[in-house]
């Protein structure tokens, strides 16, 4: 998980929402609880156990719809880049929090401490990449992240988007202002979020030029992969 400066803006400084704040504390340690916190009290608990651990059942579908040279945008502690480079993938994850890239590194996949708004290397070239674990919602502008990724992605490249379910079926599409929390008072500095459905993300994706092409669900998770859209035929 990652996120940017204030506004979605392209970062040209160092990002202090995920520096020094529970998200740190969490990953050190391999614990939460954790979670992002809404100005109105609501809380969203942030599966850090998960995270630094092996890929799970669910995370290994992802896996396998991955081809080629991989980016793990807000790669965390780098569960996903580390077995795709077992895989025999070029993987890189990119993440704002320096703890991220560390934890990353010594399970033995590569990353740099970036946001996607920086200069990334490969851009235009990359085969897939992944927005996992809620990270569609970087920036808190969905539209505004998916043009960022054309950007990175080659012109026939795929990414592979977790989209949030709600527990009553409802289509989420929100935007927000967050912290990350860890239940005990402990508050980050607040960012912007966004958290979006699959019906949600088609809408966005349709705004940047994306489109569907496959979906599943399991155990409890929801997962859409982009391609970008044709061009018209020629004459």
């Amino acid at each position: 998980m990652t996120t940017l400066t204030s506004g979605g803006a392209r970062a040209g400084g160092p990002v202090t929402a995920w520096s020094a704040d529970p998200y740190t504390v969490a990953l050190r340690s391999g614990r939460g609880p954790l979670y992002l916190r809404r100005g109105d009290g609501w809380l969203l608990p942030l599966d850090v156990e998960r995270w630094c651990e092996a890929p799970d059942g669910p995370d290994r579908t992802v896996l396998d719809r991955c081809r080629g040279a991989v980016l793990d945008i807000g790669c965390g502690p780098g569960r996903l880049v580390s077995a795709l480079a077992g895989r025999g993938h070029r993987a890189l994850g990119i993440d704002v929090s320096p703890e991220a890239v560390a934890r990353t590194a010594r399970t033995g996949g590569a990353a740099l401490h970036r946001s996607v708004f920086d200069t990334l290397p490969g851009e235009g070239r990359w085969d897939t990449a992944l927005l996992i674990d809620g990270n569609i919602g970087i920036g808190g502008d969905p539209t505004a992240l998916l043009l960022r990724a054309a950007e990175v992605l080659a012109e026939t490249g795929s990414l592979i988007v977790e989209c949030a379910r709600a527990e009553d079926g409802a289509d989420v599409d929100e935007r927000c202002e967050v912290r990350v929390a860890d239940g005990r008072g402990g508050l980050g500095a607040p960012f912007p979020w966004a958290r979006v459905g699959r019906a949600a993300l088609a809408r966005y994706a349709a705004a940047a030029d994306w489109a569907p092409s496959a979906h599943w669900t399991t155990a409890g998770r929801s997962f859409t992969v982009l391609n970008r859209r044709a061009g018209p035929s020629p004459c």
